[in-house]
């Protein structure tokens, strides 16, 4: 079992390494696998207004000092093939695990350059995807060390995303690879608050038992000390004091 956990996206070491420290112990404590997450630029906000991120250099760098501090894996999300160059000729160390978001997770060429770069690859499936079209995206990901698909809820109507458990229960059963369900993307609206999402983290305690006793064994979870007063997907974000409950609950409920 493993947990990606951090949040939207990095804003200073000390509060990202306060929330790798707290989800490192709670995964340690759990016998859970931890990865750290954050973003360095949010680049597909609704409005060119919302707040992106530190850049690519501070927070590759600030990586560096929480995976020395704490020995943790990291993961963050790429958008060209040309960030996806840069991270591995200047910041290689770095950064474990690359993925791919949602809306470019049929880029063909940004898949193929981060299987390119030997690290792990996480795709995480387009809301408007059906399951079984997971299939050539990772048929794409052909020859990558490792390939993950993320599960982040589909759309239903506008500013609405729901959670298909046949769907996860058909990946689970068809494909070969780890299936990671991300909670708290799946609770979001998005769009619904203009420049930030709009979203609902109370149902992300139920979402994460309902995923773990239906088998799955991996989830991502944006978690920060203070979401309310976030740059970025606040209202879906599980607020850091509540980490250690979920992560109890989906090793209670997980009967594989």
């Amino acid at each position: 079992m493993k947990i990606i956990a951090g949040p939207c996206q990095h804003e200073t070491l000390s509060q990202s390494a306060e929330i790798a420290k707290e989800c490192k112990r709670v995964c340690d404590k759990y016998g859970i696998e931890y990865i750290f997450k954050a973003s360095y630029d949010k680049a597909n906000r609704i409005s060119r207004l919302g707040i992106r991120g530190v850049g690519i250099d501070n927070t590759m760098h600030d990586f560096d000092c929480i995976k020395e501090q704490f020995g943790v894996q990291t993961l963050t999300d790429v958008h060209e093939v040309a960030q996806v160059d840069y991270i591995q000729h200047h910041w290689n160390h770095a950064v474990d695990v690359l993925q791919i978001p949602a809306f470019l997770c049929r880029q063909t060429d940004l898949i193929e350059a981060a299987v390119d770069t030997g690290k792990i690859v996480n795709i995480k499936k387009g809301q408007f995807l059906a399951p079984w079209d997971v299939a050539p995206m990772i048929h794409k990901a052909k020859g990558a060390t490792e390939v993950w698909i993320t599960e982040r809820g589909t759309s239903f109507g506008y500013n609405t995303l729901v959670v298909d458990f046949t769907g996860l229960q058909y990946m689970l059963n068809q494909f070969d690879v780890p299936i990671v369900f991300d909670v708290t993307h799946s609770v979001q609206k998005p769009g619904g608050k203009g420049s930030s999402s709009g979203g609902n983290r109370t149902n992300v305690p139920p979402l994460s038992r309902a995923a773990s006793a239906l088998g799955v064994q991996n989830f991502f979870l944006e978690v920060h000390a203070d979401p309310d007063s976030a740059p970025s997907d606040g209202p879906n974000m599980l607020k850091l004091e509540d980490f250690e409950s979920v992560v109890a609950d989906i090793v209670r409920y997980n009967f594989k």
